[in-house]
């Protein structure tokens, strides 16, 4: 990932997320809440939905304009259910 936009910003803060980028990608950090994610995971983490604020459940929402975010919602769910051969999930974002 290339931080060129934050660069045109912020030179001192793309400094710094390249380099903890590089240091993920040159260690091997022993520690369980520092996954190593994948790039199609970073950039669905980093999509137009973190700007969107999406409370309560898939069609049920108390804002409109959350269509996409219901899909991607509706995905995990069922993504879940065929993965643990669970009846009901429960799939909610980690944060707004």
């Amino acid at each position: 990932m290339t931080y060129d936009t934050v660069r045109e910003v912020d030179q001192a803060t793309a400094d710094a997320l390249e380099g903890e980028q590089a240091r993920q990608n040159d260690t091997l950090a022993m520690i369980a809440s520092e996954n190593h994610v994948s790039q199609a995971v970073m950039q669905a983490q980093s999509s137009d939905l973190t700007n969107k604020y999406a409370e309560g459940y898939p069609d049920e929402r108390y804002y409109g304009g959350c269509e996409f975010a219901d899909d991607v919602e509706h995905l995990a769910i069922e993504r879940a259910k065929e993965l643990w051969g669970a009846e009901h999930v429960n799939v909610q974002p980690h944060s707004g």
